[in-house]
């Protein structure tokens, strides 16, 4: 069932739970220009608010994720208007999303198509597919969160490897950095990427918001304060029925049935 269809974005679910997000630009290999990103934007929140729907797939049409941010709109860009256009505010939707995000990407996911698939919580990648971070070559830097996200993810020492030489890697050099979570022959990733979020949509759905809540909020904290938080989060399960069906299920030797309650 399609859900909306956009000029430059399309939302169709897929299966139960899930929903496919498919940025269709494939004349600018989708890169992401004004209208792009606010078709995006509103493609998410209503993903995000709406309770049947547990996990999100992001991918591009035509062969390729995203090849980068449309230079051409953005040569004469001045930091007011960076700020007037929220050009960043895709990312933050995403960011807060209480959904499950998961990349699939072919072709190219650089620049800005780079921090989007960043952005979400998971990322399947066709083997040929090249990510990376080319602002340096423009005279820029990245600035929908590739610096910190790719520190956080890679490391220092690689991550400027990537920064300050606007050099992509290929999937399977994203996937040994740690930057990929899993990389499967071209023209696979949203298949595979369908099926990991069918398996995760199976899941009790309170579990899963607060696996990636704790995640999430646990990163960047010290770790006696994310050992508190996954352990309160931990205990709080424990309220669920879902808690109850699957402990019971197990020891019946039955598949549960998660309410998500």
């Amino acid at each position: 069932m399609t859900i909306a269809t956009d000029q430059f974005v399309n939302c169709e679910e897929v299966a139960s739970g899930v929903n496919v997000v498919t940025i269709n630009r494939p004349e600018r290999r989708n890169a992401l220009n004004l209208a792009v990103k606010q078709q995006l934007t509103t493609a998410i929140e209503k993903l995000s608010a709406d309770a049947q729907v547990r996990v999100i797939v992001l991918t591009g049409a035509g062969g390729y994720f995203v090849a980068g941010t449309d230079i051409a709109e953005m040569a004469g860009m001045t930091p007011t208007s960076h700020t007037l256009l929220a050009t960043d505010r895709v990312f933050n939707v995403m960011r807060q999303s209480g959904k499950v995000l998961i990349a699939a990407v072919e072709g190219y996911a650089l620049g800005g198509g780079c921090e989007l698939a960043l952005t979400c919580d998971l990322i399947i990648a066709g083997e040929t597919a090249k990510l990376g971070q080319p602002e340096i070559c423009v005279g820029i830097m990245p600035g929908a969160g590739a610096t910190q996200r790719l520190v956080r993810t890679i490391g220092k020492y690689q991550a400027l490897r990537l920064l300050l030489t606007g050099e992509p890697v290929t999937a399977g050099v994203a996937f040994a950095m740690g930057m990929v979570s899993e990389v499967v022959a071209d023209g696979g990733a949203l298949t595979q990427a369908i099926t990991l979020a069918k398996k995760i949509a199976s899941m009790p759905p309170l579990a899963v918001r607060a696996i990636k809540e704790v995640v999430q909020q646990g990163h960047d904290v010290p770790l006696e304060t994310a050992l508190l938080l996954e352990r309160k989060a931990f205990q709080l399960l424990f309220d669920t029925q879902d808690q109850k069906e699957g402990m019971q299920a197990f020891l019946e030797k039955r598949k549960p049935v998660f309410q998500g309650h």
